[in-house]
C-alpha cells in the first residue's frame, strides 16, 4: 500500500538531494579552476584564513535557517579538505 503523503515527501527529498548534487558538481568545477590557478601562479593548495572565514560565515547561516552549525562546519570542512585535495593534484 502506498502512502500518498510519505510519497510527496520523498519526491521533494529526492528533488532537493539532486539539486544538492549538482550543486556540489558546480562547485568543485570552480575549485578545480582556483587549483590549476593556484598551481600555475605557485600559490598554496590551501588558504587557512579563508577557510576559517569561509566557516565562520557558514556558522551564521546555518545559524539563521535553524540549521545546526557543528553540522555545517563538518559540511564544509569535508567539502574543504575534498577542494585541498584536488588542488594538491593539481600540482601534479
Amino acid at each position: 500500500m502506498s502512502d500518498p503523503v510519505l510519497q510527496a515527501y520523498r519526491e521533494s527529498i529526492d528533488n532537493i538531494d539532486a539539486a544538492l548534487v549538482f550543486m556540489l558538481a558546480e562547485r568543485f568545477k570552480i575549485t578545480q579552476a582556483v587549483g590549476r590557478y593556484k598551481a600555475e601562479t605557485g600559490l598554496p593548495p590551501a588558504d587557512p584564513g579563508r577557510e576559517t572565514e569561509q566557516i565562520a560565515r557558514l556558522r551564521a547561516l546555518a545559524a539563521s535557517a535553524r540549521l545546526d552549525p557543528e553540522f555545517s562546519e563538518k559540511f564544509l570542512r569535508f567539502v574543504i579538505d575534498e577542494v585541498i585535495r584536488h588542488h594538491q593534484a593539481a600540482r601534479g
